[in-house]
């Protein structure tokens, strides 16, 4: 039953969500599972690409952070194609180019090639998540936002235990070329349901492309991520080339925020950071970003290197993240819809720093339940967050106004993991290189490295904590139209 409007009545917004709805949101979700696997599932390859291509740990994270990058300059597009072609049009092509580039990935002959296949991937994978959000989310409508969104976090749920258990297995028993391989049957099975699923609709006319906004982003970002990433490895101040990176990707962002806020159609709609309630989603996002995507970085490499286990069984190691994260998002979708999602972001951002505290105190010798009980704790701190923050940015807002706040959603989020990924990475690098020339026992000196690198990750989520402390008591919208 719905109003004149168009929207939800209340019957409706107490009763389970209708078959359409739940028809797009699980096609949505396997296509989407397969660029949130190939976001974590080359975690517990790293340390076999580094000895296969040779490859020291600063170029081997760009296989993640070129993805990752590639994952976010391309959403600020998902608005304008899916106007010019279609929904359906803009969704099918991005999986068929992410089938494509994963081919290629399993063919890789160079670290160099891996990653710029990696980046190709990106480009399809990016419109992916976005195209399908919008799609959800326009279906659903406000006042269920919380349980859509819970059905299209499944591949964010799914990612950290599914991703390194697979990549793990395949790495151990086969080769990480077919971390990639494996995505190609998949892909045919979500490209042939979303050809039968996805109603076709008409194209709009699509709105004159921002060249100018994307042609000053997407370097920008880049050249910031690089000289970030270069300073953190270095751990100094007089790298001449990391700083200019630094400037001048700083100065080609804010060109494009100068820009965005003077014409009437950019690449990313700035102007729903009027919307303080957005801006303060968007905020935990980035955070948590971070957070999310860089750990799933070093988590791997602890247990690989450290305690030199396989990559098999370094996925299972993972896999109480991944549980705890769905046990927390099983009932925080609810909760979100009905006005508390303040109170579950509130709670699980301390344990998630809670549980990132365990690492930065891991010895060679830890226990691995304690390390597991840590993680579980970070799994439910990140499932009491995801949905709840991302149904508080949609819920003051119209319906007109969600393609552009996916888009920033999604790239904000990218960026963030992009950028703590390589910072991670780089600071790793640089404790690794110390412990190993100082002279101390090298196990324990190696887990000291680690632990050190563990408060990086804490650090954003603690910060985080900030502005959920503002976010509004009950983010339903008053009236249906979102305002």
């Amino acid at each position: 039953m719905t109003t004149t409007a168009g929207m939800p009545t209340d019957a409706s917004e107490s009763g389970p969500l209708e078959q359409h709805v739940v028809a797009v949101a699980a096609v949505v979700v396997l296509g989407a599972v397969m660029t949130v696997l190939d976001s974590t599932i080359v975690s517990v390859a790293i340390d076999t690409l580094g000895r296969d291509f040779g490859s020291p740990l600063a170029t081997i994270q760009w296989v993640m952070t070129g993805y990752m990058l590639a994952l976010a300059a391309v959403i600020p597009l998902t608005g304008w194609a899916a106007a010019r072609f279609g929904g359906k049009q803009v969704w099918l092509f991005s999986l068929a180019l992410f089938i494509g580039a994963s081919a290629l990935c399993a063919t890789a002959w160079s670290i160099e090639s891996l990653i710029a296949f990696r980046v190709l991937q990106g480009l399809g994978g990016g419109m992916v998540m976005p195209v399908g959000m919008t799609l959800v989310a326009q279906a659903a409508g406000p006042q269920r936002m919380g349980r859509a969104m819970s059905i299209v976090g499944i591949p964010m749920m799914l990612g950290p235990v599914l991703g390194p258990v697979v990549g793990g297995l395949v790495v151990s028993n086969v080769s990480w070329r077919w971390m990639f391989v494996l995505n190609i049957p998949l892909g045919l099975v979500a490209f042939w349901l979303s050809t039968r699923v996805i109603e076709r609709k008409p194209s709009l006319r699509a709105e004159r492309l921002d060249v100018v906004g994307l042609s000053v982003l997407t370097p920008g970002v880049v050249a910031f991520v690089y000289g970030l990433s270069v300073l953190a490895e270095r751990g100094g101040l007089d790298e001449v080339r990391a700083w200019v990176a630094v400037v001048a990707g700083a100065a080609l962002i804010a060109t494009f925020v100068r820009h965005a806020l003077r014409v009437d159609k950019p690449l990313l709609d700035l102007r729903l950071f009027a919307n303080r309630t957005f801006t303060l989603a968007v905020t935990i996002q980035v955070l948590l970003g971070a957070v999310l995507i860089g750990s799933m970085l070093l988590l791997p490499l602890y247990y690989q290197v450290v305690r030199g286990e396989s990559a098999s069984t370094t996925g299972l190691l993972l896999v109480p993240q991944g549980v705890g994260a769905a046990l927390a998002m099983a009932v925080t979708g609810r909760l979100a819809d009905r006005g508390k999602a303040r109170l579950a972001v509130l709670t699980g951002l301390p344990l998630m720093v809670a549980g990132l505290a365990g690492y930065t105190a891991s010895t060679a010798g830890t226990s691995y339940v304690v390390m597991s009980a840590a993680l579980l704790v970070i799994g439910i701190g990140t499932g009491c967050v995801m949905a709840p923050v991302m149904a508080t940015a949609y819920a003051k807002l119209d319906r007109a106004a969600m393609p552009g706040a996916t888009a920033t959603l999604n790239v904000t989020q990218r960026i963030g993991g992009a950028i703590g990924t390589a910072i991670f990475a780089a600071v790793l690098q640089h404790q690794l290189s110390r412990a190993r020339s100082g002279g101390a026992d090298l196990v324990e000196a190696t887990a000291d490295a680690f632990g050190s690198t563990f408060w990086w990750p804490l650090a954003p989520a603690a910060l985080a904590i900030v502005p959920a402390v503002f976010l509004p008591r009950s983010p339903r919208p008053a009236s249906g139209d979102g305002r």
